[in-house]
């Protein structure tokens, strides 16, 4: 008698692998840190006695239990079927692991590596998917793998632009603003290929620090300011154009919205996210933009 079964992962993961188990042989499955399950087989050793040949009672309480691991391309029935038997008549105490579940824990750990939160907070789905992007942009791009060995991002969001167009909005550490920029044209290019459709912008993660309290001796970093964390994003947005002016216009109802002139010499690698620019921006900061190149005289 065989009892069938079904190695499932779980709901959102619905890659089955039939197999038949005998019926000495029961499954297990337990739950792995990234929350999926690991199936395994378990077989218990047999205890018997022979007395017309004199054996000894075959206990599996003197013996070590034996796990078996299998390769490649394969799955834990691949030992059920004759091994666990084998060793299980012996009197061993046979488990196979199927590392269906694994796979998914692998490649967390590879996405962990792109992304460091703050506080160790979990990433989300669409972070894990833009650190993703990063590692396999690492590990396949020859181009990039060296600059990108060290890097990593702090957190990624989708804003919703104008139109039906969105934006990813990738914030990078403070400390390592630098080194991005060395990549920034290559990389958002690529990023944009994996991404199509979506605007990339890179975004250095910044605090801003509230007031001093009156009469108190601690004095705030002009750095960390409300004015000068806008100032510095905007900087950080439309790179690599430099901002080459800045004009304000009051309407009547007291609300106010900033034209911002870029340096024409970008203007093919920036042009086209000019409406991304300001719905990003605006969405960041509630305050209205508007980018433009400057008209120059023939």
């Amino acid at each position: 008698m065989t009892v069938k079964s079904l190695a499932v992962l779980n709901k959102s993961y619905k890659m089955r692998v039939p197999y038949e188990m005998k019926k000495e042989q029961t499954r297990l499955f337990r739950q792995l840190p990234s929350g999926l399950n690991m199936e395994v087989i378990e077989q218990k050793g047999l205890v018997l006695a022979d007395k017309e040949n004199n054996r000894a009672p075959r206990s599996s309480e003197k013996n070590p239990p034996l796990v078996f691991v299998h390769g490649s391309y394969h799955a834990a029935w691949c030992w059920d079927e004759h091994w666990l038997p084998f060793f299980s008549w012996f009197g061993f105490d046979c488990y196979s692991v199927i590392l269906l579940g694994p796979i998914r824990s692998v490649k967390m750990f590879t996405t962990r590596k792109k992304i460091q939160k703050d506080k160790d907070a979990e990433p989300t789905e669409f972070e894990e998917t833009v650190a993703q992007a990063l590692f396999d942009l690492e590990n396949s791009n020859s181009d990039l793998k060296s600059e990108l060995k060290d890097l990593f991002i702090n957190s990624a969001v989708q804003i919703d632009v104008a139109g039906n167009r969105k934006a990813i909005v990738i914030y990078v550490p403070y400390r390592l603003r630098k080194s991005y920029r060395k990549v920034h044209l290559r990389l958002v290019r690529e990023l944009e290929k994996k991404f199509s459709g979506k605007d990339v912008v890179l975004l250095a993660t910044r605090r801003i620090v509230r007031p001093p309290k009156k009469g108190s001796a601690v004095q705030r970093p002009r750095s960390r300011t409300l004015t000068a964390v806008h100032e510095a994003m905007l900087e950080d947005l439309v790179y690599p154009a430099e901002i080459v002016g800045k004009r304000t216009r009051y309407r009547i109802d007291g609300s106010k919205i900033s034209k911002i002139f870029l340096d024409p010499k970008e203007r093919n690698n920036t042009e086209y996210k000019l409406e991304s620019y300001a719905g990003v921006y605006r969405k960041l900061t509630g305050k209205d933009v508007v980018f433009d190149f400057p008209v120059t005289e023939a």
